[in-house]
């Protein structure tokens, strides 16, 4: 054709047509071998895919209804002596104040169990309004100040809001106060029954497995929501200093430091004891059973006393907005907890009713904390 007319009198500088046939060969057999590397890894993917589709759940995964024995041993219990209210501590930690009347109805739920250990709130008193401690200790929580444990590396790594989460690391201090066993709940739980026989073991250490509602499931690693710990000043001044030299995954800030530290040593407590809504997505199975006995439940993935979708805490909801603010919430997650959250709608109007006047006169409240 004449747009090749240009090159009829062109040479090939590869003249030799036997070197040239073999280097086509050589060219055809690299094209086959990336093919039959391609086949093969196609079909061993395809063979691992298929194996996982197979494998055999965990019982978690299985959950089918059948224990119906109760969650503890009804010998130990009945002999079971309350614990002294003087070397015993409930703990929960507040960083900002948007989490004030979730900690006042925290103390109104414990309440309700007849829990029989001191109350203590963590509290940093650079970040936290004379207003919001007022609120979060109207019902029965001794302030208790504390420094800030600064996440290691400067926090690069850390998810923006556990940033004060390491101060929790100071539970561990409470044994110079005096206290032999403490249980730390986050702000965001609600006790549902009594759990004073935690105070009865003898472990260092004990939380309850984690759960997602992704692919990672039912986890090994534990939730740092709900604690058993025996404080022990030495091994604080150990976490210390380990934490700027361990190496662990930093964006779950304390709750990653605490796994990779308490490692095998961690006694898992059942999911009674930190009844995670997660598991509600999870396994609703397994949830209908846990809801029946649950010591404490976890608001993970919605908080009723915060109003943004990310929990991020940024809005402070006030108290006469706070029922509005759960029923606005309640279609999160298509509905599915609207149970949990009329619970903890409930246990508030609880808190108002019997500590209304004591929460108004919180409002505007400014000085030192």
């Amino acid at each position: 054709m004449w747009i090749f007319s240009r090159y009829k009198d062109y040479t090939p500088l590869w003249t030799d047509v036997a070197s040239l046939k073999q280097a086509n060969r050589a060219h055809a057999l690299r094209i086959l071998a990336i093919l039959l590397v391609i086949l093969v890894s196609v079909w061993y993917n395809g063979y691992l895919i298929a194996k996982l589709a197979k494998k055999w759940p965990t019982p978690l995964d299985n959950y089918q209804q059948l224990n119906p024995n109760p969650l503890l041993n009804d010998e130990f219990y009945q002999s079971f002596k309350s614990p002294t209210h003087d070397e015993t501590a409930v703990v929960t930690c507040m960083y900002t104040d948007s989490y004030a009347t979730a900690i006042a109805t925290l103390g109104h739920s414990l309440d309700r169990v007849n829990s029989t250990a001191t109350r203590l709130l963590f509290y940093l008193p650079e970040h936290v309004s004379s207003e919001a401690l007022c609120i979060a200790t109207a019902t029965g929580f001794v302030p208790h100040p504390v420094s800030r444990i600064a996440p290691p590396h400067n926090g690069e790594g850390t998810n923006k809001r556990f940033l004060d989460a390491y101060s929790k690391l100071n539970l561990w201090t409470l044994n110079d106060a005096g206290y032999k066993a403490v249980v730390h709940l986050d702000a965001d739980t609600l006790v549902l029954r009594n759990f004073d026989e935690l105070f009865a073991l003898p472990y260092r250490f004990g939380a309850v497995p984690d759960v997602y509602v992704g692919s990672h499931g039912f986890a090994l690693e534990f939730n740092t929501g709900v604690i058993y710990a025996r404080p022990d000043t030495a091994v604080f001044r150990d976490m210390m200093e380990k934490m700027q030299t361990l190496s662990y995954d930093e964006i779950q800030a304390d709750q990653a430091f605490l796994n990779q530290y308490y490692a095998a040593s961690a006694v898992r407590l059942p999911y009674a004891y930190n009844a995670n809504l997660a598991i509600k997505v999870r396994k609703p199975a397994m949830w209908e059973d846990l809801w029946k006995r649950a010591r404490v439940v976890h608001y993970t993935l919605v908080k009723p006393f915060l109003a943004e979708a990310d929990n991020s805490g940024e809005t402070i909801v006030p108290m006469e907005g706070l029922e509005e603010n759960i029923r606005a919430r309640m279609g999160e997650f298509d509905g599915v907890f609207e149970e949990e959250l009329l619970e903890w709608l409930g246990q508030w109007k609880e808190t108002y009713a019997k500590y209304g006047e004591k929460l108004k006169e919180c409002e505007g409240k400014v000085g030192d904390v």
